[in-house]
C-alpha cells in the first residue's frame, strides 16, 4: 500500500512551538505536495490498468510475442516504480498482474517460434515462479545404462510387456468379445433379425481404417469412452510432468481428438513440447547422449505413467513410432539390441521420476479433466511440488 504523509492534527501546537526559522521546511509535506503525490499516483494506478488490458487482449488473442514483450517491459517499469503496491512481490508483478503473469503459458499453444515458448518459462523461472522447470535436467546422467528385462521387473515390479502399448487387434480379452459378438448374432438370426450386411459394413470400414490409418479412426472413437479417455489423460499428464521437470518448455496438451487430426497430430492426443539442445545439435547433424537420452524420457513418459497408475500400458504406439524414427538419424544409427535397451532405460527413467512425483502427476491429471488452460496446469504442478518440500 502507498504510503502518504499528510500533517498532524492531534499534536499541531506542539509541532508549531519547536519550529523555528531555521528548521526544515521539507519536515512536514503540505498539502499542495500531498494533493500532488495523490494525482500522481492515481494516473500511475490507471495507466497501469490500461496496460494490463493490453496485456489481457494479448492472451485472448494468443499473441505470445505481445504478451511477453508486454511482460518484460512493465517487470522493469515496476522495479523502478515508487508505489509500493505496484512492484513485483515474491515473483507477481505487482498488485494489478498478480497472478497474471502465468497465463503467458496459455498463448503458447499458437506461437510458431518454439523459441519464444522458450522465452515464456525463461522468464516465469527468472521471477522465481517456476522452481521446478528443469529441476531433474541432468537425471539422466544417474544411474546404470544396461537395462535387460530382469531389471526393468525387478525395478518396476512390472512385466516388460506392460509396458508395450497394445496394437489394435485381436490381443488379450478381444477374443472373448469376438465369441461373444458371434454368439450374439446367432441369437438374433434364430430370431428372424439379420445384421450380417450392416456387420460385414462395419468390419469392412474397419479393416480400411486398420490397413491405412493405421487404427486411428477406432481410435478416435473410443477416446469418448470416459474409462478410455481418464487413460489418455493419465498418459499426457505423464509426458508433460516428465517434461516440465526435465526443463522442457511445453507448448501445450491437445486432448480433443478433432484438434488433433487438424494439427497433424498422429493419435487421439498429444503433448507439444520442445528441446532446444536437441533441435541445435539436430540443426548441425549431430546428437549428443544427453540430449537424446532427456528426449527419450519424455517420449517414454506417457507409456511409464499408464504402467504406474494401471499397471500396464495400452497407448504410446506413435511414442514408439517416433523414437524408432529419431534413432535412424543418429550416427552411426542404433541396432535392434541398442534400442530396446535405450528404450528400457528410457521408461524406467521416466517411471521412477513420475514415482517419486506421483501426487504432482495426479494433480496434473485433474487439472487436464477439469479442462484448465495450460497455465493452471502448471501452478497445479508447482503446488503440489512445495506441498511435499
Amino acid at each position: 500500500m502507498a504510503k502518504i504523509l499528510s500533517p498532524c492534527t492531534h499534536c499541531g501546537a506542539a509541532v508549531a512551538s519547536i519550529l523555528s526559522p531555521h528548521s526544515l521546511s521539507f519536515a512536514f509535506p503540505s498539502s499542495s505536495f500531498v494533493s500532488r503525490s495523490v494525482k500522481i499516483g492515481a494516473s500511475t494506478i490507471i495507466r497501469a490498468v490500461r496496460e494490463w488490458q493490453e496485456y489481457d487482449e494479448a492472451v485472448k488473442k494468443k499473441d505470445l510475442a505481445r504478451a511477453i514483450r508486454f511482460l518484460k517491459q512493465v517487470s522493469i517499469e515496476q522495479e523502478n516504480s515508487s508505489l509500493e503496491f505496484l512492484k513485483p512481490v515474491n515473483g507477481d508483478l505487482g498488485m494489478l498482474g498478480s497472478g497474471r503473469d502465468w497465463e503467458i503459458l496459455d498463448t503458447c499453444l499458437n506461437a510458431d517460434d518454439m523459441r519464444l515458448v522458450g522465452s515464456a518459462y525463461s522468464f516465469l523461472k527468472d521471477r522465481g515462479l517456476l522452481p521446478s522447470f528443469g529441476k531433474y535436467r541432468n537425471i539422466v546422467l544417474e544411474g546404470p545404462r544396461e537395462v535387460t528385462p530382469t531389471v526393468l521387473k525387478s525395478s518396476t515390479a512390472l512385466d516388460v510387456s506392460k509396458f508395450s502399448p497394445k496394437k489394435w487387434g485381436l490381443s488379450g480379452s478381444s477374443s472373448f468379445v469376438l465369441i461373444a459378438l458371434l454368439a450374439g448374432m446367432s441369437i438374433l438370426l434364430n430370431q428372424g433379425i439379420d445384421i450380417r450386411p450392416n456387420l460385414t459394413a462395419i468390419l469392412g470400414l474397419a479393416m480400411l481404417d486398420a490397413i491405412f490409418l493405421g487404427g486411428s479412426c477406432l481410435a478416435l472413437i473410443s477416446s469418448y469412452w470416459p474409462p478410455y479417455k481418464r487413460r489418455i489423460l493419465v498418459h499426457e499428464a505423464g509426458h508433460l510432468l516428465v517434461a516440465y521437470l526435465m526443463g522442457c518448455p511445453v507448448r501445450g496438451v491437445i486432448l480433443d481428438p478433432v484438434i488433433a487430426m487438424q494439427m497433424g497430430i498422429q493419435g487421439q492426443a498429444g503433448t507439444q513440447f520442445w528441446d532446444e539442445n536437441l533441435q541445435n545439435e539436430l540443426a548441425e547433424g549431430r546428437v549428443s547422449g544427453v540430449a537424446f537420452d532427456r528426449y527419450c524420457m519424455v517420449l517414454f513418459a506417457g507409456i511409464a505413467a499408464e504402467a504406474l497408475v494401471y499397471g500396464e500400458a495400452q497407448g504410446g504406439e506413435n511414442d514408439e513410432n517416433l523414437f524408432r524414427s529419431i534413432c535412424v538419424l543418429l550416427d552411426p544409427p542404433l541396432s535392434t539390441p541398442q534400442m530396446s535397451n535405450q528404450a528400457r532405460w528410457s521408461v524406467l527413467q521416466a517411471y521412477n521420476l513420475l514415482k517419486w512425483h506421483k501426487h504432482a502427476h495426479l494433480a496434473a491429471v485433474k487439472a487436464l479433466e477439469d479442462n484448465c488452460g495450460l497455465s493452471l496446469v502448471i501452478r497445479r504442478i508447482e503446488e503440489a511440488m512445495s506441498m511435499k518440500r
